[in-house]
């Protein structure tokens, strides 16, 4: 295993996008991308819309992804909206997504189509009391509308490379769950793809033999599992893996954004233990993102 890059506040959103592995440091409110190499370049600083601060606390999440026509969508997850790069470099509204709700919104999964899948913890992270969260679809003209409710923290959320299921990471409900995604972009029989069994799903990614990589914050591990919850590979780490994804010229390296973890207090302590963490995997990437 290699440490591309360390030094990051707090990792996230990982996806690999012309040729770099790209995340959302919420810590810092920068999108950056890294090669191989560990070079890195800032893509991107999200403002603050409506003034929530750079406390990752306040401020995050934020995570991204990109439209078929390559525009990239943000999601400002305490101010309540996606926002579109557009090709000048500036940030326009794309829905607004706090007419659903105002609790944060987190993870997003754009799929061939241009539908935005974004998911909403349901309640005050990380203080509140717990409550289920949503799934809401934002379609291409920036229409947004609930797809999925009663969901124990949504987090990480992917899309099948046939388009036709999307999985996603209930964080709180140890598992990973399944649904069929209809023509119109609602979403339909949904189910349990893996039950996890004391596994903490965060972020999540894809692999051609339909297998589903995710990160565990809470059990320092990232873990590679198939339909049904048999587990095909686990990395420990020594800190929590927030998210990964699969990239690399062949799609077969699996990277690793971990954090040292102590609850959701320590994520605006100021410490910046993340680290980008690399290594080969079985299988090369598939689906979104």
């Amino acid at each position: 295993m290699k440490t591309l890059m360390s030094g990051i506040a707090l990792g996230e959103s990982p996806r690999w996008h012309a040729g770099r592995l790209w995340f959302a440091d919420w810590g810092t409110r920068e999108i950056v991308a890294v090669d191989d190499a560990g070079a890195s370049e800032v893509m991107l600083r999200v403002p603050s819309v409506r003034g929530s601060g750079a406390d990752p606390v306040t401020s995050g999440p934020f995570c991204f992804d990109w439209l078929p026509d390559g525009r990239l969508l943000v999601v400002s997850g305490r101010d309540g909206l996606l926002l579109r790069q557009e090709p000048d470099g500036s940030l326009a509204t794309h829905a607004d997504l706090g007419r659903l709700s105002g609790h944060p919104w987190n993870d997003i999964v754009v799929d061939a189509r241009g539908n935005a899948y974004v998911g909403n913890a349901g309640f005050a992270f990380p203080t509140g009391d717990f409550a289920p969260g949503i799934l809401a679809l934002v379609t291409p003209d920036g229409a947004v509308r609930p797809v999925a409710d009663g969901v124990s923290f949504p987090n990480g959320v992917a899309v099948a490379r046939d388009g036709a299921t999307l999985l996603l990471a209930e964080s709180y409900g140890n598992r990973i769950t399944a649904f069929d995604v209809e023509p119109d972009g609602t979403l339909s029989g949904r189910r349990v793809w893996a039950d996890l069994r004391g596994g903490f799903p965060d972020g999540i990614c894809i692999d051609a033999d339909d297998a589903v990589w995710y990160g565990d914050v809470a059990n320092a591990r990232c873990v590679r599992v198939r339909e049904g919850g048999q587990v095909l590979q686990t990395i420990a780490l020594d800190r929590g893996c927030f998210a990964c994804m699969l990239g690399g010229a062949d799609g077969r390296t699996l990277y690793m954004l971990a954090a040292e973890w102590s609850g959701p207090a320590g994520m605006a302590d100021g410490r910046r233990t993340g680290q980008l963490l690399c290594v080969a995997a079985p299988a090369p990437h598939a689906g979104r993102p």
